[in-house]
């Protein structure tokens, strides 16, 4: 029990994070402090997407499935969660680096916003 708890637990970060990748340069508006933690992980992110490489979290959860007598999966959290729903055919490198560069004009966009409000 304690287990899947756990992988459930490192599934809501695991989105909780995707989350503040994304969204988590608006939070600059409000508390500019924020972009010390929010350029870092979005770093990070737009890192793995285009290494191709899967994020710790995601063996981790499936850690904790397996202990938990629960089938994992072998693909990424977003492959396994968000990808099925709006990409179907699958996580090619392509897509991949598309995401990683969205999130990565999206947050660009964000911080010349902030900065461009700040000047004036």
């Amino acid at each position: 029990m304690i287990y899947l708890f756990l992988a459930n637990c490192t599934l809501m970060l695991h989105f909780a994070f995707i989350l503040f990748v994304v969204f988590g340069g608006l939070l600059i508006f409000y508390r500019k402090w924020m972009s010390w933690l929010h350029i870092p992980a979005v770093f990070w992110a737009v890192l793995i997407e285009f290494a191709g490489w899967i994020c710790p979290l995601t063996p981790l959860e499936n850690h904790f499935r397996t202990l938990a007598g629960q089938s994992w999966y072998d693909h990424g959290f977003i492959h396994h969660y968000l990808l099925k729903i709006i990409y179907p055919d699958g996580l090619t490198r392509q897509v991949q680096i598309f995401l990683g560069l969205g999130v990565l004009t999206f947050n660009l966009l964000v911080y010349a916003v902030y900065l461009k409000k700040r000047k004036v």
